[in-house]
């Protein structure tokens, strides 16, 4: 369905964490469209959650939505979606086509949501997805640098020396 990827991916804490190392990697020339982060977002009735998009600019609202409206420009695509067992999820650069791509072709591989299939269909291994999955319902942040193996070799080392909790390389 997709084209395998070399992908570099981060596990942070909190959205600020998240939020520092893209601006780590921007400044470093690494390509934004490469791009993704992925998360909880926490919405009650108090906060509505939806956003737009008028043209390059998206409007967004929920309790991190100066956050998230911060790096929808700078990423490319954007997407909000429930997944029974993680519930709103905030997708952010070319995982949202991978993850569309994964619902509208029924991917469906044992044991995976809809955002497990999407990493899988880049290459991602299942056990690694499995620890994904887990830390975004843990409320954790994923980043994930896509591109050839220099390009995620590039944003590694830039990764290693955030507040990441972990980084992991996984090339095909």
């Amino acid at each position: 369905m997709f084209e395998k990827q070399n992908s570099a991916v981060s596990i942070f804490n909190t959205h600020t964490e998240a939020e520092d190392a893209i601006r780590e990697l921007q400044k470093s020339g690494f390509d934004m469209k490469k791009l993704s982060i992925m998360g909880k977002d926490y919405h009650s009735e108090e906060h509505v959650v939806g956003y737009y998009n008028t043209g390059d600019r998206v409007k967004y609202w929920g309790k991190l939505g100066a956050f998230w409206g911060g790096f929808w420009g700078l990423l490319f695509g954007s997407a909000f979606f429930f997944i029974p067992g993680f519930g709103p999820i905030v997708v952010g650069g070319p995982l949202v086509s991978w993850i569309i791509g994964a619902l509208e072709g029924a991917v469906v591989i044992g044991g995976l949501s809809a955002v497990g299939a999407g990493l899988y269909s880049i290459g991602i291994p299942k056990d690694s997805i499995l620890k994904y999955e887990t830390s975004l319902k843990s409320n954790k942040f994923l980043l994930v640098a896509h591109g050839t193996g220099e390009e995620v070799e590039h944003a590694r080392k830039i990764l290693v020396a955030t507040k990441a909790t972990e980084t992991t390389v996984h090339n095909v």
